[in-house]
Protein backbone atom coordinates (compact mmCIF):
# COMPACT_ATOMS: atom_id res chain seq x y z
CA UNK A 1 0.00 0.00 0.00
CA UNK A 2 1.30 3.40 -0.78
CA UNK A 3 -0.29 6.45 0.85
CA UNK A 4 0.75 10.47 -0.66
CA UNK A 5 -0.59 13.10 1.36
CA UNK A 6 0.17 16.68 0.49
CA UNK A 7 1.15 18.01 4.24
CA UNK A 8 -0.95 20.89 3.74
CA UNK A 9 -3.78 18.68 3.58
CA UNK A 10 -2.96 16.71 7.08
CA UNK A 11 -2.63 19.90 8.60
CA UNK A 12 -5.88 21.27 7.65
CA UNK A 13 -7.51 18.28 7.96
CA UNK A 14 -5.89 18.15 12.15
CA UNK A 15 -8.53 20.69 12.65
CA UNK A 16 -11.24 18.97 11.83
CA UNK A 17 -10.57 15.94 14.23
CA UNK A 18 -10.70 15.72 17.76
CA UNK A 19 -7.79 16.25 20.14
CA UNK A 20 -5.36 13.58 21.02
CA UNK A 21 -6.39 10.96 23.56
CA UNK A 22 -4.27 10.49 26.98
CA UNK A 23 -4.70 7.56 28.68
CA UNK A 24 -7.44 9.01 30.73
CA UNK A 25 -9.97 9.29 27.85
CA UNK A 26 -8.07 6.21 25.84
CA UNK A 27 -7.36 3.81 28.18
CA UNK A 28 -5.79 1.26 26.05
CA UNK A 29 -3.61 3.98 24.83
CA UNK A 30 -0.09 2.81 25.22
CA UNK A 31 1.79 4.50 28.64
CA UNK A 32 4.02 4.18 31.44
CA UNK A 33 2.89 3.57 34.89
CA UNK A 34 4.88 2.74 38.19
CA UNK A 35 4.75 -0.51 39.75
CA UNK A 36 6.70 -0.30 42.44
CA UNK A 37 10.18 0.47 42.11
CA UNK A 38 9.26 -0.58 38.29
CA UNK A 39 8.26 1.76 35.28
CA UNK A 40 6.28 -0.15 33.51
CA UNK A 41 4.61 -0.37 29.42
CA UNK A 42 0.84 -0.35 29.35
CA UNK A 43 -0.72 -1.40 26.33
CA UNK A 44 -4.25 -1.99 26.36
CA UNK A 45 -5.25 -1.69 30.36
CA UNK A 46 -2.14 -4.67 31.05
CA UNK A 47 1.42 -4.42 31.71
CA UNK A 48 3.40 -5.26 28.47
CA UNK A 49 7.16 -6.94 28.43
CA UNK A 50 8.48 -6.23 24.92
CA UNK A 51 10.57 -9.19 23.72
CA UNK A 52 11.69 -7.76 21.00
CA UNK A 53 14.14 -7.23 17.92
CA UNK A 54 15.27 -4.24 16.07
CA UNK A 55 15.69 -4.03 12.03
CA UNK A 56 18.72 -3.53 10.23
CA UNK A 57 19.08 -0.19 9.35
CA UNK A 58 18.00 -0.77 5.83
CA UNK A 59 15.64 -3.73 6.04
CA UNK A 60 12.27 -1.29 6.43
CA UNK A 61 12.84 0.32 3.37
CA UNK A 62 11.88 -2.12 0.95
CA UNK A 63 8.46 -4.22 1.46
CA UNK A 64 9.64 -6.69 -0.79
CA UNK A 65 12.64 -7.35 2.09
CA UNK A 66 10.63 -7.12 4.39
CA UNK A 67 7.92 -9.59 3.41
CA UNK A 68 9.91 -12.85 4.76
CA UNK A 69 10.77 -11.11 8.12
CA UNK A 70 7.55 -10.83 9.64
CA UNK A 71 7.33 -14.72 9.77
CA UNK A 72 10.82 -15.05 10.97
CA UNK A 73 9.89 -12.66 13.31
CA UNK A 74 6.80 -14.55 15.20
CA UNK A 75 8.35 -17.79 14.79
CA UNK A 76 11.54 -16.60 16.98
CA UNK A 77 8.70 -15.64 19.71
CA UNK A 78 9.55 -11.87 19.32
CA UNK A 79 6.26 -10.16 20.32
CA UNK A 80 7.81 -6.10 18.97
CA UNK A 81 9.68 -5.47 16.31
CA UNK A 82 11.58 -2.36 16.24
CA UNK A 83 10.88 -0.48 12.94
CA UNK A 84 12.90 2.30 11.19
CA UNK A 85 10.96 5.10 9.72
CA UNK A 86 13.22 6.77 7.04
CA UNK A 87 12.51 10.87 6.70
CA UNK A 88 14.13 10.41 3.21
CA UNK A 89 11.47 8.32 2.06
CA UNK A 90 8.71 9.48 4.12
CA UNK A 91 9.28 13.10 2.64
CA UNK A 92 11.06 12.76 -0.32
CA UNK A 93 9.13 16.13 -2.17
CA UNK A 94 9.56 18.80 0.49
CA UNK A 95 5.63 18.31 1.98
CA UNK A 96 4.31 15.38 0.40
CA UNK A 97 4.30 12.44 2.30
CA UNK A 98 4.24 8.90 1.54
CA UNK A 99 3.02 6.64 4.23
CA UNK A 100 3.25 3.13 2.06
CA UNK A 101 6.22 1.53 4.01
CA UNK A 102 4.91 3.14 7.61
CA UNK A 103 0.90 1.50 6.93
CA UNK A 104 2.74 -1.39 5.35
CA UNK A 105 4.15 -2.43 9.01
CA UNK A 106 1.28 -1.67 11.11
CA UNK A 107 -0.84 -3.73 8.92
CA UNK A 108 2.14 -6.72 8.94
CA UNK A 109 2.27 -6.44 12.35
CA UNK A 110 -1.52 -6.96 13.12
CA UNK A 111 -1.31 -9.92 10.59
CA UNK A 112 1.34 -11.53 12.63
CA UNK A 113 0.79 -10.47 16.00
CA UNK A 114 3.70 -8.10 16.86
CA UNK A 115 3.57 -4.85 18.07
CA UNK A 116 5.83 -1.65 16.77
CA UNK A 117 8.30 0.30 17.91
CA UNK A 118 9.29 3.07 15.47
CA UNK A 119 12.43 4.27 14.70
CA UNK A 120 12.07 7.94 13.68
CA UNK A 121 15.35 8.28 11.71
CA UNK A 122 15.07 12.00 11.43
CA UNK A 123 17.91 14.32 11.93
CA UNK A 124 20.65 12.20 13.06
CA UNK A 125 21.43 8.73 12.78
CA UNK A 126 24.12 7.53 14.63
CA UNK A 127 25.10 11.13 14.45
CA UNK A 128 24.90 12.03 10.82
CA UNK A 129 22.32 13.35 9.04
CA UNK A 130 22.49 10.64 6.65
CA UNK A 131 18.68 10.10 6.27
CA UNK A 132 17.27 13.50 5.81
CA UNK A 133 15.94 14.44 2.39
CA UNK A 134 17.85 15.09 -0.47
CA UNK A 135 16.14 18.46 -0.39
CA UNK A 136 17.81 19.38 2.93
CA UNK A 137 21.03 17.83 1.85
CA UNK A 138 21.71 19.50 -1.14
CA UNK A 139 20.35 23.15 0.18
CA UNK A 140 23.13 24.01 3.13
CA UNK A 141 22.58 27.42 2.94
CA UNK A 142 18.60 27.24 4.46
CA UNK A 143 19.63 24.06 6.66
CA UNK A 144 22.90 24.81 8.37
CA UNK A 145 25.24 22.16 8.89
CA UNK A 146 27.52 21.80 12.08
CA UNK A 147 30.95 22.73 11.41
CA UNK A 148 33.82 21.74 13.51
CA UNK A 149 36.84 24.06 14.63
CA UNK A 150 38.54 24.77 11.80
CA UNK A 151 34.86 25.79 9.94
CA UNK A 152 34.57 23.06 7.98
CA UNK A 153 30.94 21.69 7.76
CA UNK A 154 30.16 18.21 8.43
CA UNK A 155 27.41 15.56 7.33
CA UNK A 156 25.63 16.53 10.46
CA UNK A 157 22.38 19.23 10.63
CA UNK A 158 23.08 22.01 13.31
CA UNK A 159 20.73 22.13 16.64
CA UNK A 160 21.57 25.86 16.53
CA UNK A 161 19.26 26.60 14.05
CA UNK A 162 15.70 27.11 14.02
CA UNK A 163 14.51 26.04 10.61
CA UNK A 164 16.37 22.31 10.91
CA UNK A 165 14.22 21.36 13.82
CA UNK A 166 10.65 23.20 12.61
CA UNK A 167 11.01 21.20 9.63
CA UNK A 168 12.37 17.99 11.69
CA UNK A 169 9.30 18.67 14.01
CA UNK A 170 6.74 18.74 11.44
CA UNK A 171 6.85 15.99 9.39
CA UNK A 172 7.54 14.06 12.47
CA UNK A 173 3.82 15.24 13.76
CA UNK A 174 2.33 14.32 10.34
CA UNK A 175 4.08 11.05 11.22
CA UNK A 176 2.35 10.68 14.53
CA UNK A 177 -1.07 12.08 13.44
CA UNK A 178 -1.03 9.62 10.71
CA UNK A 179 -0.12 6.27 13.03
CA UNK A 180 -3.29 7.38 15.39
CA UNK A 181 -5.71 8.11 12.66
CA UNK A 182 -4.66 4.11 10.94
CA UNK A 183 -3.65 2.73 14.57
CA UNK A 184 -5.15 4.62 17.34
CA UNK A 185 -8.16 2.11 18.04
CA UNK A 186 -5.78 -1.17 17.21
CA UNK A 187 -2.22 -0.05 19.81
CA UNK A 188 0.10 -1.71 17.25
CA UNK A 189 2.61 0.88 17.54
CA UNK A 190 3.32 1.04 21.27
CA UNK A 191 6.50 3.29 21.56
CA UNK A 192 8.49 5.70 19.58
CA UNK A 193 12.87 6.55 19.40
CA UNK A 194 13.09 10.33 18.37
CA UNK A 195 16.36 10.38 16.20
CA UNK A 196 19.07 7.24 16.44
CA UNK A 197 21.90 7.82 18.79
CA UNK A 198 22.61 11.77 18.43
CA UNK A 199 25.76 13.21 18.80
CA UNK A 200 28.91 15.34 17.92
CA UNK A 201 32.00 14.10 15.93
CA UNK A 202 34.36 14.15 15.33
CA UNK A 203 34.78 16.94 17.63
CA UNK A 204 33.20 17.64 21.39
CA UNK A 205 30.91 20.56 19.66
CA UNK A 206 29.09 22.36 17.21
CA UNK A 207 31.47 25.83 16.04
CA UNK A 208 29.20 27.29 13.56
CA UNK A 209 28.63 30.87 14.16
CA UNK A 210 25.45 30.41 16.04
CA UNK A 211 26.77 28.03 18.21
CA UNK A 212 29.97 30.08 18.97
CA UNK A 213 27.72 32.53 19.95
CA UNK A 214 25.49 30.28 22.36
CA UNK A 215 28.52 29.03 23.57
CA UNK A 216 29.86 32.29 24.60
CA UNK A 217 25.90 33.30 26.10
CA UNK A 218 24.81 32.83 29.56
CA UNK A 219 23.64 29.10 30.37
CA UNK A 220 20.20 28.83 29.82
CA UNK A 221 18.35 29.67 33.41
CA UNK A 222 16.00 26.66 32.78
CA UNK A 223 18.81 24.35 32.96
CA UNK A 224 20.37 26.48 36.33
CA UNK A 225 17.33 26.27 37.75
CA UNK A 226 16.96 22.60 37.40
CA UNK A 227 20.81 21.96 38.74
CA UNK A 228 20.01 24.22 41.82
CA UNK A 229 16.03 22.19 42.81
CA UNK A 230 17.91 19.14 42.10
CA UNK A 231 21.24 19.43 43.32
CA UNK A 232 21.24 16.53 45.99
CA UNK A 233 20.07 14.41 43.20
CA UNK A 234 22.26 15.06 40.49
CA UNK A 235 24.92 12.61 38.57
CA UNK A 236 28.48 12.23 40.36
CA UNK A 237 30.24 13.81 37.39
CA UNK A 238 27.97 16.98 36.46
CA UNK A 239 27.93 17.56 40.24
CA UNK A 240 31.22 17.13 40.28
CA UNK A 241 32.01 19.54 37.18
CA UNK A 242 29.70 22.20 38.58
CA UNK A 243 31.27 21.86 41.36
CA UNK A 244 35.18 22.38 40.94
CA UNK A 245 33.85 25.45 38.65
CA UNK A 246 32.44 26.88 41.80
CA UNK A 247 28.62 25.90 42.06
CA UNK A 248 27.66 29.27 40.46
CA UNK A 249 24.04 29.89 39.72
CA UNK A 250 24.57 31.62 36.67
CA UNK A 251 27.57 32.16 33.94
CA UNK A 252 28.58 31.28 30.63
CA UNK A 253 29.28 27.93 30.00
CA UNK A 254 33.01 27.67 30.62
CA UNK A 255 32.18 29.71 34.01
CA UNK A 256 29.80 27.44 35.06
CA UNK A 257 31.25 23.95 34.45
CA UNK A 258 35.05 25.22 33.89
CA UNK A 259 37.10 25.19 30.57
CA UNK A 260 37.45 21.39 28.64
CA UNK A 261 36.55 18.95 26.41
CA UNK A 262 33.68 18.07 29.25
CA UNK A 263 32.18 21.50 29.07
CA UNK A 264 31.65 21.55 25.30
CA UNK A 265 29.84 18.29 25.64
CA UNK A 266 27.28 19.42 28.45
CA UNK A 267 26.97 22.53 26.21
CA UNK A 268 25.69 20.50 22.97
CA UNK A 269 23.51 17.85 25.41
CA UNK A 270 21.66 21.08 26.11
CA UNK A 271 21.01 21.89 22.56
CA UNK A 272 21.02 18.22 21.13
CA UNK A 273 18.20 17.63 23.75
CA UNK A 274 15.97 21.24 23.29
CA UNK A 275 15.99 20.13 19.51
CA UNK A 276 14.79 16.41 20.37
CA UNK A 277 12.28 17.92 22.97
CA UNK A 278 10.64 20.17 20.26
CA UNK A 279 10.42 17.10 17.89
CA UNK A 280 8.98 14.90 20.53
CA UNK A 281 6.53 17.24 21.85
CA UNK A 282 4.84 18.04 18.29
CA UNK A 283 4.65 14.74 18.03
CA UNK A 284 3.03 14.18 21.24
CA UNK A 285 0.48 16.69 20.23
CA UNK A 286 -0.82 14.52 17.60
CA UNK A 287 -0.31 11.11 19.56
CA UNK A 288 1.24 10.90 22.94
CA UNK A 289 2.93 7.77 22.93
CA UNK A 290 5.85 7.36 25.25
CA UNK A 291 8.67 8.31 23.42
CA UNK A 292 12.71 7.91 24.47
CA UNK A 293 15.81 8.17 23.00
CA UNK A 294 19.23 5.97 22.47
CA UNK A 295 22.56 6.51 23.29
CA UNK A 296 25.50 5.17 21.64
CA UNK A 297 28.00 4.32 24.21
CA UNK A 298 31.81 5.13 24.93
CA UNK A 299 34.37 2.89 24.31
CA UNK A 300 37.28 2.67 27.08
CA UNK A 301 39.97 5.42 27.08
CA UNK A 302 37.44 7.52 24.04
CA UNK A 303 36.79 11.50 24.66
CA UNK A 304 33.98 13.59 23.43
CA UNK A 305 33.93 13.85 19.99
CA UNK A 306 35.45 10.07 19.80
CA UNK A 307 32.61 8.98 20.92
CA UNK A 308 29.37 10.93 20.15
CA UNK A 309 29.37 13.45 21.87
CA UNK A 310 26.78 15.17 24.10
CA UNK A 311 24.28 12.30 23.29
CA UNK A 312 21.86 11.11 26.53
CA UNK A 313 24.68 9.52 28.48
CA UNK A 314 24.52 8.48 31.75
CA UNK A 315 26.80 11.32 32.80
CA UNK A 316 25.13 13.88 31.04
CA UNK A 317 21.17 12.25 32.23
CA UNK A 318 20.44 15.71 34.53
CA UNK A 319 20.85 17.22 31.22
CA UNK A 320 18.55 15.51 28.90
CA UNK A 321 16.07 15.37 31.92
CA UNK A 322 15.80 19.18 32.32
CA UNK A 323 16.11 20.07 28.67
CA UNK A 324 14.47 17.37 26.96
CA UNK A 325 10.99 17.03 29.45
CA UNK A 326 8.46 15.40 26.45
CA UNK A 327 11.58 12.54 26.29
CA UNK A 328 10.25 9.69 28.92
CA UNK A 329 13.17 8.02 29.21
CA UNK A 330 17.12 7.35 27.35
CA UNK A 331 17.79 4.06 26.77
CA UNK A 332 21.22 1.91 26.20
CA UNK A 333 22.27 0.55 23.04
CA UNK A 334 24.74 -1.79 24.66
CA UNK A 335 27.45 -4.14 22.28
CA UNK A 336 29.78 -4.07 25.02
CA UNK A 337 30.77 -7.33 27.02
CA UNK A 338 30.07 -5.10 30.74
CA UNK A 339 26.00 -4.91 30.21
CA UNK A 340 25.68 -5.08 33.85
CA UNK A 341 27.47 -2.01 34.03
CA UNK A 342 25.54 0.11 31.60
CA UNK A 343 22.60 -0.63 33.40
CA UNK A 344 23.54 0.24 36.33
CA UNK A 345 24.17 3.95 35.15
CA UNK A 346 21.22 4.17 33.02
CA UNK A 347 18.77 2.49 35.99
CA UNK A 348 19.23 5.69 38.10
CA UNK A 349 17.44 8.74 39.01
CA UNK A 350 13.98 7.28 38.18
CA UNK A 351 15.29 6.48 34.40
CA UNK A 352 13.52 3.10 33.04
CA UNK A 353 15.52 0.68 31.29
CA UNK A 354 15.07 -0.46 27.74
CA UNK A 355 17.16 -1.83 25.88
CA UNK A 356 16.82 -0.70 22.13
CA UNK A 357 19.89 -2.42 20.59
CA UNK A 358 22.33 -5.12 21.71
CA UNK A 359 24.24 -7.17 19.65
CA UNK A 360 22.76 -10.21 18.33
CA UNK A 361 25.71 -13.04 18.98
CA UNK A 362 25.19 -11.65 22.71
CA UNK A 363 23.23 -14.43 25.15
CA UNK A 364 19.59 -13.93 25.54
CA UNK A 365 20.82 -14.23 29.80
CA UNK A 366 21.29 -10.55 29.28
CA UNK A 367 17.41 -10.03 28.68
CA UNK A 368 16.75 -12.13 31.92
CA UNK A 369 19.29 -10.45 33.83
CA UNK A 370 17.53 -7.04 32.89
CA UNK A 371 14.01 -7.81 33.10
CA UNK A 372 14.55 -9.57 36.87
CA UNK A 373 17.80 -7.02 38.15
CA UNK A 374 16.34 -4.18 36.40
CA UNK A 375 12.84 -4.35 35.62
CA UNK A 376 13.66 -3.42 32.30
CA UNK A 377 10.65 -2.89 29.92
CA UNK A 378 12.06 -4.57 26.52
CA UNK A 379 15.14 -6.61 25.51
CA UNK A 380 15.95 -5.68 21.46
CA UNK A 381 18.85 -7.82 19.44
CA UNK A 382 20.17 -5.49 16.52
CA UNK A 383 19.52 -7.05 12.72
CA UNK A 384 17.48 -9.73 14.72
CA UNK A 385 16.41 -11.04 11.22
CA UNK A 386 19.82 -11.85 9.92
CA UNK A 387 19.86 -14.63 12.68
CA UNK A 388 19.91 -18.12 11.12
CA UNK A 389 18.01 -21.18 12.38
CA UNK A 390 14.90 -18.61 13.35
CA UNK A 391 13.29 -21.74 14.95
CA UNK A 392 16.27 -22.44 17.06
CA UNK A 393 18.54 -19.84 17.88
CA UNK A 394 19.72 -18.10 20.61
CA UNK A 395 16.93 -15.43 20.04
CA UNK A 396 14.01 -17.78 19.63
CA UNK A 397 15.25 -20.67 22.42
CA UNK A 398 15.29 -17.64 25.03
CA UNK A 399 12.53 -15.75 24.36
CA UNK A 400 10.55 -18.94 23.79
CA UNK A 401 10.25 -19.43 27.55
CA UNK A 402 10.34 -15.44 28.78
CA UNK A 403 7.26 -15.47 26.37
CA UNK A 404 5.81 -18.03 28.96
CA UNK A 405 7.03 -16.37 32.08
CA UNK A 406 5.88 -12.53 30.93
CA UNK A 407 2.63 -12.49 33.24
CA UNK A 408 5.10 -13.83 35.78
CA UNK A 409 7.50 -10.72 35.25
CA UNK A 410 5.67 -8.17 34.94
CA UNK A 411 3.61 -9.09 38.46
CA UNK A 412 6.46 -9.26 40.49
CA UNK A 413 8.52 -5.84 38.89
CA UNK A 414 9.59 -3.23 41.18
CA UNK A 415 8.43 -5.85 44.02
CA UNK A 416 12.01 -6.63 45.40
CA UNK A 417 10.55 -10.01 44.75
CA UNK A 418 12.58 -11.10 41.88
CA UNK A 419 16.57 -11.16 40.79
CA UNK A 420 18.87 -12.06 37.66
CA UNK A 421 22.16 -12.68 37.29
CA UNK A 422 24.75 -12.70 34.60
CA UNK A 423 27.75 -14.69 35.24
CA UNK A 424 30.88 -15.49 32.65
CA UNK A 425 34.64 -15.42 33.26
CA UNK A 426 35.13 -12.10 35.10
CA UNK A 427 32.59 -12.84 37.29
CA UNK A 428 31.29 -17.10 38.21
CA UNK A 429 29.32 -16.45 41.00
CA UNK A 430 27.24 -14.11 42.58
CA UNK A 431 25.11 -14.16 45.82
CA UNK A 432 21.43 -12.83 46.13
CA UNK A 433 18.87 -12.28 48.80
CA UNK A 434 15.33 -13.19 48.60
CA UNK A 435 13.01 -13.46 51.71
CA UNK A 436 14.78 -15.62 54.02
CA UNK A 437 16.85 -17.17 51.46
CA UNK A 438 20.50 -16.57 50.17
CA UNK A 439 20.43 -18.40 46.96
CA UNK A 440 24.25 -19.22 45.33
CA UNK A 441 24.83 -19.09 41.42
CA UNK A 442 27.37 -20.35 39.91
CA UNK A 443 28.79 -21.16 36.30
CA UNK A 444 27.95 -24.24 35.26
CA UNK A 445 31.65 -24.44 34.18
CA UNK A 446 32.82 -24.40 37.92
CA UNK A 447 30.92 -28.08 37.99
CA UNK A 448 33.17 -31.33 37.44
CA UNK A 449 30.46 -32.79 34.98
CA UNK A 450 30.13 -29.76 33.13
CA UNK A 451 30.43 -30.01 29.35
CA UNK A 452 32.56 -27.78 27.93
CA UNK A 453 31.58 -26.56 24.35
CA UNK A 454 35.08 -24.98 24.05
CA UNK A 455 37.79 -22.97 25.35
CA UNK A 456 36.29 -19.51 26.10
CA UNK A 457 33.95 -18.97 29.35
CA UNK A 458 30.39 -18.23 27.74
CA UNK A 459 28.10 -15.73 29.01
CA UNK A 460 25.25 -17.90 31.04
CA UNK A 461 22.69 -16.46 33.42
CA UNK A 462 19.12 -16.21 34.80
CA UNK A 463 16.28 -15.26 36.91
CA UNK A 464 15.10 -16.03 40.13
CA UNK A 465 11.35 -14.98 41.33
CA UNK A 466 10.07 -15.68 45.00
CA UNK A 467 6.86 -16.87 44.60
CA UNK A 468 6.35 -18.00 48.10
CA UNK A 469 8.07 -17.71 51.38
CA UNK A 470 9.91 -20.75 50.83
CA UNK A 471 9.13 -21.43 46.93
CA UNK A 472 10.89 -20.27 44.21
CA UNK A 473 11.07 -20.13 40.26
CA UNK A 474 14.01 -20.28 38.49
CA UNK A 475 14.51 -19.94 34.61
CA UNK A 476 17.80 -19.03 32.63
CA UNK A 477 20.59 -21.15 31.25
CA UNK A 478 24.10 -22.41 32.16
CA UNK A 479 23.91 -22.44 35.98
CA UNK A 480 24.10 -24.11 39.01
CA UNK A 481 21.61 -22.82 41.83
CA UNK A 482 21.91 -23.67 45.78
CA UNK A 483 19.85 -22.37 48.76
CA UNK A 484 21.43 -20.89 52.19
CA UNK A 485 19.38 -19.60 55.12
CA UNK A 486 19.87 -15.30 55.28
CA UNK A 487 19.97 -15.90 59.29
CA UNK A 488 23.38 -17.54 60.29
CA UNK A 489 20.84 -19.79 62.78
CA UNK A 490 22.97 -23.35 61.68
CA UNK A 491 19.72 -24.38 59.74
CA UNK A 492 20.31 -26.08 56.37
CA UNK A 493 18.33 -25.39 53.62
CA UNK A 494 16.83 -28.58 52.33
CA UNK A 495 14.79 -29.62 48.99
CA UNK A 496 11.24 -30.69 49.66
CA UNK A 497 10.54 -30.80 45.23
CA UNK A 498 12.36 -29.60 42.57
CA UNK A 499 10.19 -29.65 39.27
CA UNK A 500 11.18 -28.96 35.47
CA UNK A 501 7.99 -27.12 33.49
CA UNK A 502 6.18 -24.85 31.80
CA UNK A 503 3.72 -22.29 31.80
CA UNK A 504 0.44 -22.72 29.63
CA UNK A 505 -1.77 -20.76 29.23
CA UNK A 506 -0.34 -19.15 32.08
CA UNK A 507 -0.51 -22.13 34.63
CA UNK A 508 1.97 -24.01 35.82
CA UNK A 509 2.66 -27.54 33.95
CA UNK A 510 4.84 -29.75 35.85
CA UNK A 511 6.98 -31.97 34.03
CA UNK A 512 10.29 -34.34 35.55
CA UNK A 513 10.47 -34.29 39.19
CA UNK A 514 13.89 -33.77 39.52
CA UNK A 515 14.43 -34.93 43.49
CA UNK A 516 17.78 -37.12 42.49
CA UNK A 517 20.65 -36.86 40.65
CA UNK A 518 19.23 -33.32 38.82
CA UNK A 519 19.28 -31.82 42.35
CA UNK A 520 22.38 -33.58 43.48
CA UNK A 521 20.40 -35.24 46.43
CA UNK A 522 19.00 -32.12 47.49
CA UNK A 523 21.89 -29.83 47.18
CA UNK A 524 21.18 -27.75 44.50
CA UNK A 525 19.52 -26.81 40.97
CA UNK A 526 21.25 -27.16 37.87
CA UNK A 527 19.78 -25.09 34.04
CA UNK A 528 22.08 -26.66 31.50
CA UNK A 529 23.66 -24.54 28.85
CA UNK A 530 22.84 -24.66 25.31
CA UNK A 531 19.24 -24.25 26.11
CA UNK A 532 16.24 -21.96 28.29
CA UNK A 533 14.44 -23.87 30.84
CA UNK A 534 12.63 -23.09 34.45
CA UNK A 535 12.50 -25.53 37.32
CA UNK A 536 10.38 -24.65 40.32
CA UNK A 537 11.68 -25.73 44.57
CA UNK A 538 9.90 -25.77 47.31
CA UNK A 539 12.26 -25.37 50.29
CA UNK A 540 12.35 -26.16 54.09
CA UNK A 541 14.94 -25.60 56.77
CA UNK A 542 16.46 -28.57 59.21
CA UNK A 543 19.03 -28.55 62.05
Amino acid sequence: MKVIVPLLLLVVAASALSQSPSSESDPGLPHLRRQGTATQLIVDGKPFLMLAGELGNSSASSLDYMRPIWPKAAKMHLNTLLVPVYWELLEPTEGTLDFGLVDSAIFSAQVYGLHIVFLWFGSWKNSMSCYVPAWIKSDQDRFPRARISNGKAQEILSPFYAVNKETDARTFAALMKHIRTIDGTHHTVVMVQVENEIGMIPEARDCCEKANAAFQDQVPADLMNSLTKNKEALVPELLKAWQDAGSRSSGTWEEVFGKGTHTDEIFMAWYFADYTNFVARQGKKEYPLPMYVNAALIRPGYRPGQYPSAGPLPHLMDIWRAAATAIDFLAPDIYFKNLTEWCERFDRSGNPIFIPEAGNNQSVANAYYAFARHNAMGYSPFSVESLADQDNNEVAKGYEVLQQLEPLIVEHQGKGTMNGVLLDSASQSERIQLGDYTIMFRHEYGWKYAVRTGPDTPRVGGMVIMLSKDEFLVAGTGVMVSFWPRSPDDATVGIISMDEGTFVDGNWVAGRRMNGDQDNQGREMHLPSGMFTMQKVKLYRYK
